[in-house]
């Protein structure tokens, strides 16, 4: 926080810990508190007394808008409320709702909150979300306002946010209001791109090395992929799992045991998780999954929000290993593997979550791979979609969550046994009295 460079604490995410009085949480609201600088909130599902608690404890915003109501009550409770492109089936709602305020306060902005390359590259970031809340009513003036002024006024930078004398010229130049294209780009009034190309290449900066080799992981095998269940050799036994696939809540199922194996039911799935940072010995975590259709492969990241371990997702164990060691192998990334085979693969070498490959590389890859995730999952949006493979282990949203730990409550923060109750039965035996595996 004491370098300018950064410009105040990123997105609180353990409200919890910050509404019941969390010391880690408090130290680190406090720091940002004494620098004077922004503290940028996650307040996702927060209303009433717990959000007037949140906002007293000192952050100022929150893009986890989940509903017009819901932007509404944070935008008159005081909080900066940023708008967000990766949720566009919430838009029309929040447009129409806040043309009805007689005032829109310079407390709206907006923001990304994750752009996938390929409609980065395709339709812009910011001015993507700006076309899409013209589009649903929004006058231009006001959606460009949101985005250049406000921000600024959010940030703190006022040399930014107008055309006037003193301030940077960071300009965009376009044609037409009612679809946003940028012709000509301005920074610090030198002219940069134009039609869509950069006129001068941007060079790194010197001195910086990327971070690389950020999974430590030794080679898995499928016998690694395998959910058991301690205490019991053969019988039933009754388990809690996660039910959903973005918005989670707890589940039981009762499932048969053999030979310590739960034998998966139809509809469940597996996720499994192993941390990756070094930060604690860590032994792999593993727990049934259901509401993702039946996986037909397996689905591997290392881009998981927001501890960015290393998650797997599938029903057979031989796939699951091979996403896996797909991923170990490149330094991270995200993979699809079925029956056998690596169906895509983007690797994320640097830290496990960013790429070294030109845009139009990366952008070509990470569409075949989203393209070809429906061939292992059935997707249904709006909440059973691809972008739920990153948030899958986001343990501060409340309901059940895998993570490094184990099966955590996102309500009660508390890690809980999956195992509810077990009982043996007697082993399987063939037609000659053989025990079934012997």
């Amino acid at each position: 926080l004491g370098w300018p460079e950064v410009r105040g604490v990123a997105e609180v995410m353990d409200m919890h810990g910050v509404l019941h009085g969390s010391e880690r949480m408090q130290e680190i609201v406090q720091a940002g508190l004494n620098s004077g600088k922004l503290i940028e909130g996650h307040a996702r599902g927060l209303s009433g007394a717990d959000l007037q608690a949140y906002l007293a404890a000192g952050v100022t915003s929150d893009h986890e808008l989940t509903s017009a109501d819901d932007a509404l009550e944070k935008l008159r409770a005081g909080l900066t409320i940023e708008i967000r492109g990766s949720h566009p089936y919430l838009l029309p709602d929040i447009v129409a709702a806040l043309k009805t305020l007689p005032h829109l306060s310079s407390q709206i902005t907006v923001c990304t909150d994750d752009v996938p390359p390929d409609m980065l590259l395709e339709k812009g970031g910011i001015i993507a979300l700006l076309n899409l809340l013209i589009e649903h009513g929004l006058p231009a003036v006001d959606a460009l306002r949101f985005a250049t002024l406000n921000a600024a006024l959010r940030l703190q930078r006022h040399d930014l946010g107008l055309i006037a004398a003193g301030r940077r010229a960071d300009l965009v130049v376009f044609d037409s209001l009612e679809k946003l294209v940028a012709r000509e780009v301005y920074v610090g009034g030198e002219r940069l791109a134009h039609a869509g190309r950069l006129l001068k290449p941007i060079a790194p900066a010197p001195g910086v090395t990327p971070p690389r080799d950020t999974l430590p992981i030794a080679p898995l095998r499928a016998d690694d992929f395998v959910l058991r269940v301690q205490g019991i050799r053969h019988g039933v036994a009754r388990l809690r799992h996660i039910r959903g696939a973005r918005f989670t809540q707890w589940g039981e199922v009762e499932v048969q045991v053999r030979d310590g194996k739960v034998q998966l039911p139809a509809g469940f799935s597996l996720i499994w998780v192993k941390h990756r940072h070094g930060r604690h010995e860590a032994t792999p975590q593993i727990a049934l999954l259901e509401g993702w259709g039946e996986l037909r492969g397996a689905i591997a990241t290392s881009y998981s929000h927001d501890s960015h371990n290393l998650v797997v997702l599938g029903r057979d164990a031989d796939d699951m290993a091979l996403a896996a060691n797909q991923l170990i192998a490149s330094g991270g990334g995200m993979a699809l593997a079925q029956q056998g085979e690596i169906l895509a693969h983007v690797a994320m070498p640097i830290a496990g979550m960013l790429s070294d490959l030109p845009a139009a590389e990366l952008a070509r890859q990470f569409r075949e791979l989203r393209d070809l995730s429906s061939q292992v999952a059935d997707w249904e949006p709006p909440y059973r979609v691809f972008k739920a493979i990153e948030g899958t282990c986001l343990a501060c949203n409340a309901g059940p969550h895998l993570t490094d730990l184990g099966l955590t409550d996102g309500g009660s923060r508390q890690i809980v046994d999956p195992l509810i109750a077990c009982r043996e039965t007697p082993e399987p035996t063939d037609h000659n009295n053989n025990p079934q595996g012997a």
